[in-house]
Parts: C-alpha cells; structure tokens; sequence
C-alpha cells in the first residue's frame, strides 16, 4: 500500500476488435500481446494486485496462466463498442467487496510501456499531490499543420493561426494522450467521470514505448521495437 491506499491495477481487454481481431491474444514476440501488460503490472512493487475485466474466455485464461486475478466475467453491455472505459472500470470497481483507493487502468494494447513507467507515473501524481495521471508523448505533426478537407478537396485549418506559423521552430510543444497508463485516486475519479481534468498531470513517454495498437501495421511496428528491446 501507498500511503494506506491499496493500489489496483486494471487490465481492460475485451475479445470483439474490428481493426485487429483477437489482437489481445495474437502473439507478440512470443508471448500473447496480453502478457506484456500483465507482466509489467506484476512487477511494479508500487501496485497490490491486477486483475482483469474481460468478456472472453481465451483472454481471461491466459490472463490466469500469466498470474493475473479474474474476479468476474464482464458482462456482455460493456463489452460493446458503445461501453466507454468508465463504464467499465465503474463495474470492475464497484463489483469487488474492498474497492481499492487508488487505480491504474492498463490497456494491453501499449505492450512497451514498463513497470518503470508505472512505478513513475505514480510517483508523479503523488510527487504533484494531483488526484490523477495519464501518459502522454510528444506530437509528431503540431495541429497548425492540420487541415480539414471539404468535399471538394479544398483546405482549411483546423487552428485560425496555422497560416501564421509555417516553421515547427515557431510553435509550442503539443502532446498527446497515448493510452499507455492512466491512474487516479478513486473517489476523484468517479466524481470527475475521468482520468482527464484540470488537476491531471501528464507523465511523458517517448515514442517507442508509446505504441498503441489499433491495427496490423501498429502490431508489426510493437513486435520490431519489442525484439530490438529483448535482444538489447
């Protein structure tokens, strides 16, 4: 425990995927793409326990065989695409007899991020004495660089002052959620209805450990980068 707070972590994987199906059990560098986040959750000395909110039996058997607890089978409304991951973790929360204080929302499909990005996102939030965290990394393209096309094929920017900044020397640092890691302090939480608040504090991530896999060409990238880390 931090503090007297019992630290959970939640693994959200459910089995229907329409950009990569299956992608949460489908092998990655030679472990089911589940296993990665378990894994790493297990080994971040900060958390107490990890379980898992599923709706699929495969998952939720190789999420066991990976020393991760199945309290529950989620139920099949929130496992639609029309639950959101408050629904979700509303459920698998309320649904244990001792709720934990403090929660980390894992996604099994950011494989990179490690135990220390966890252990330090925690700290972070505690470091701030914010009520939440959330990952982040650095945009690749500033939004003065995007436009929206009409019908016609005709552009216009997204942000009234792109025409004015042309050079990436001239604009801010802009970053972007990347769905690696996500803590908060339960009763803040549910209160806010989210991670993201004025209060929430960004933990930045570098690219390479900020993969988030919604199709076959973001797996193929994860699975590149995670051998190049094994063999190094």
């Amino acid at each position: 425990m931090i503090e007297g707070m019992r630290v959970q972590a939640i693994i959200t994987a459910r089995g229907g995927s329409k950009g990569l199906p299956r992608k949460n059990v489908l092998p990655l560098a030679g472990k089911p793409l589940i296993a990665w986040t378990i894994e790493a959750a297990l080994a971040c000395s900060m958390i107490d326990d990890v379980i898992l909110s599923s709706d699929d039996a495969e998952i939720c058997s190789i999420a066991a065989t990976h020393g991760c607890g199945v309290p529950f089978r989620r139920p099949p409304e929130l496992a639609s695409d029309a639950a959101t991951s408050m629904d979700v973790l509303r459920h698998a929360i309320q649904s244990q007899e001792q709720p934990p204080v403090m929660v980390v929302l894992l996604q099994p499909t950011s494989p990179l991020r490690t135990s220390a990005d966890i252990t330090a996102a925690i700290e972070l939030m505690l470091g701030a004495s914010a009520p939440a965290c959330v990952g982040v990394t650095e945009c690749k393209k500033p939004p003065h660089w995007i436009y929206r096309r009409d019908d016609g094929g005709h552009l216009s920017p997204v942000l009234a002052d792109s025409a004015k900044l042309s050079r990436r020397q001239e604009m801010e640092s802009f970053v972007a959620i990347n769905g690696a890691i996500y803590v908060a302090k339960v009763p803040w939480l549910f209160a806010n209805g989210g991670f993201l608040g004025p209060e929430t504090i960004a933990y930045s991530m570098p690219a390479d450990r900020s993969v988030d896999i919604d199709d076959h060409m973001d797996f193929k990238l994860a699975e590149l980068l995670m051998l190049e880390r094994e063999r190094s």
